[in-house]
Order: C-alpha cells, then sequence, then structure tokens
C-alpha cells in the first residue's frame, strides 16, 4: 500500500462503498457503507452471523484464503486505496492492516521468536534490528516486564492472556496502520480481559482500530465508534455514546437494551 497522502481525510480513513460479499451462493453482507475515522477505536457489534466478523476479515483480504469467499460488489478503501484492485499487494496490504484472533495463537516457538516472526518473514535479519523489535512490541503489548527474563522459553507456557498479549505483539510488531480485533476477549478470564482492555486504551492514537465485539459493555468502555449490524446490512453507525445512550433505529435500540438477540 502506499504511504498515507495529506488529501485523505481522516474521516475517509477506511471507506467501505456498497460493499457486498458472498460465501458461495450465499450472500452474507449487503450494501455496507462505512468512514472509519484514522486513529479511532471502530466497535463492530450486532447478533451472531450478522456479518461483522466478514467484514473485518475483509479489510485486511484474509478472507481470500476461503475458497468460495467472494466480492459480489461495492469497495474497500485505505487511504483512497481501493484494496481489492489487482495492483494491491496483498502481502504489503497485511503488513499495513495487522489482526488478532478471538482465540490467542501464537506459534509452537519462544516468545522471542513470536514477537519478531513478522520481520523474520519479511526478510529481517539483523540480530540488533529483531531484538530492538521485539522488545519495542513487547513494550507495546505491556508485555516486557513480565518476559524479559524469559525471552527464550516456549510461547505456550505464558497464560491466556499473555499469550493474546504476545499475538498483539506480534501483530505491532511491523508497525501496522490498521489493527483488526476479532473477539480479542472472548477467550479470556474477566482479569485478562481488562488487561487487553487496558493496552487498547493505552494504545488509543498509535493505530486505527476495528474490534468485532458481542460484549456490549466492552465496547461502551474502549470504542469512539460503534457500528450496529444486524442480517449482513448496517443498522446504525455513530459515536459510540450515541450508539448506546440515543440510538435512531428501533433495531439499535432492542439489541443495545437486550431485547433483540
Amino acid at each position: 500500500m502506499p504511504e498515507p497522502t495529506a488529501a485523505t481525510s481522516d474521516a475517509h480513513f477506511i471507506q467501505v462503498e456498497r460493499f457486498n460479499y458472498a460465501y458461495g451462493d450465499h450472500q452474507v453482507l449487503f450494501d455496507v457503507d462505512l468512514s472509519l475515522h484514522r486513529e479511532d477505536i471502530t466497535a463492530l457489534i450486532g447478533p451472531s452471523g450478522c456479518g461483522k466478523s466478514t467484514l473485518l476479515r475483509s479489510i485486511n483480504r484474509i478472507n481470500d484464503l476461503v475458497e468460495i469467499a467472494r466480492v459480489v460488489g461495492g469497495s474497500i478503501r485505505i487511504d483512497g486505496v481501493d484494496i481489492y484492485s489487482p495492483e494491491v499487494d496483498v502481502i504489503n496490504l497485511r503488513r499495513n492492516v495487522g489482526m488478532v484472533f478471538q482465540k490467542y495463537n501464537p506459534f509452537p516457538r519462544s516468545i522471542f521468536e513470536n514477537a519478531v516472526y513478522g520481520l523474520r518473514v519479511a526478510g529481517v535479519t539483523d540480530k540488533n534490528e529483531l531484538e530492538e523489535a521485539a522488545e519495542r512490541s513487547l513494550r507495546l503489548a505491556a508485555l516486557w516486564d513480565e518476559v524479559k527474563d524469559r525471552l527464550h522459553e516456549q510461547a505456550t507456557g505464558l497464560s491466556g492472556g499473555q499469550q493474546q498479549r504476545l499475538c498483539i505483539a506480534r501483530a505491532v510488531a511491523l508497525q501496522p496502520r490498521v489493527l483488526l480485533m476479532d473477539e480479542p476477549c472472548a477467550a479470556l478470564d474477566p482479569i485478562a480481559t481488562a488487561r487487553i482492555e487496558d493496552l487498547i486504551a493505552q494504545l488509543r492514537g498509535q493505530f486505527t482500530f476495528v474490534i468485532v465485539t458481542h460484549n456490549m459493555e466492552q465496547a461502551k468502555r474502549i470504542a469512539d465508534k460503534t457500528a450496529f449490524f444486524y442480517k449482513g446490512k448496517v443498522i446504525e453507525y455513530d459515536d459510540t455514546l450515541e450508539i448506546f445512550g440515543n440510538p435512531r433505529q428501533k433495531l439499535t435500540e432492542q439489541y443495545v437494551t437486550g431485547r433483540l438477540v
């Protein structure tokens, strides 16, 4: 992807326009329109199966790995670049748009090797550069002080919350501009969830976050903007305080008050 340009509006950093998506003959997104702001935290909420994760996985084209997945129409632009254009380097796109999954998934390697994995794949071999990047990313993930004396131990020996923060460190090591999170706390206990939420708050302003969550209290706590999805469509998108305190659409009001599941 090209570098950001001054001409790109912050309010249209990620521009989703009439985006339609399907798995085989089953369409799951219908004319989705969203303008996501640079460095905001945007939460995607809605019932299971409403298309939130599909949209998230479309923003870095990881759904390209699903054989029957296809764009039916519309576009997604980041800094004005259509990410589904044939000219786009998908590998480079994914370096700029990192992703953290619902289930923490560290590789069966050391903590250090997990932190620098993306850099090694990108061809970085300089020991000093790798060491500096590992410390930088682990500090960003609020994990450095807990693991600095055990960097060469297996990552799978960490607690669940630590493993998820390691996955965040792995994602931010490449210094992406966007960080996608698909239910990042779903597999964690309340204490670990609080640590992840604190971490996201600390990273506010350093990345553009798009977070799928079923936890509406979490969305209220961490998100600047919230989009409510229902049956593959965006029903409402607004400031988080407006979505939860003064929704304009009846469906939104029913969902945020627990009367629609």
